[in-house]
């Protein structure tokens, strides 16, 4: 059973920073890319970054060079540091596996909300 755990979220000033935590179930983390994504209110879910299993890295235009993923592969952790964080960054953030055959696996999401 594939679990994930996010961490981190919370209520920060424009211009702070947070970082999120997604732990996974071992026997899935080193085997598929993962991927941040978040939701705002009266919106759709969008992707933020994604991480491949060689380290390679792809981000949303609104938050490149602002936001970096990273994964620990000693701890199956995978990470979202944000820095000068924005109102428009406010959103519910999820963490996702990308799994085979399209398959994809969730966590639960963590609040972040930018806010002063």
């Amino acid at each position: 059973q594939v679990q994930l755990v996010e961490s981190g979220g919370g209520l920060v000033q424009p211009e702070g920073s947070l970082r999120l935590s997604c732990a996974a179930s071992a026997s899935i983390f080193s085997t598929y890319a993962m991927g941040w994504y978040r939701q705002a209110p009266g919106k759709q879910r969008e992707m933020v970054a994604t991480i491949t299993t060689t380290n390679s890295t792809n981000y949303a235009d609104s938050v490149r060079g602002r936001f970096t993923i990273s994964r620990d592969n000693t701890k199956n952790t995978v990470y979202l540091q944000m820095s000068r964080l924005k109102s428009e960054d406010t959103a519910v953030y999820y963490c996702k596996v990308h799994g085979p055959y399209g398959i994809s696996w969730w966590g639960q999401g963590t609040q972040v909300t930018v806010s002063s």
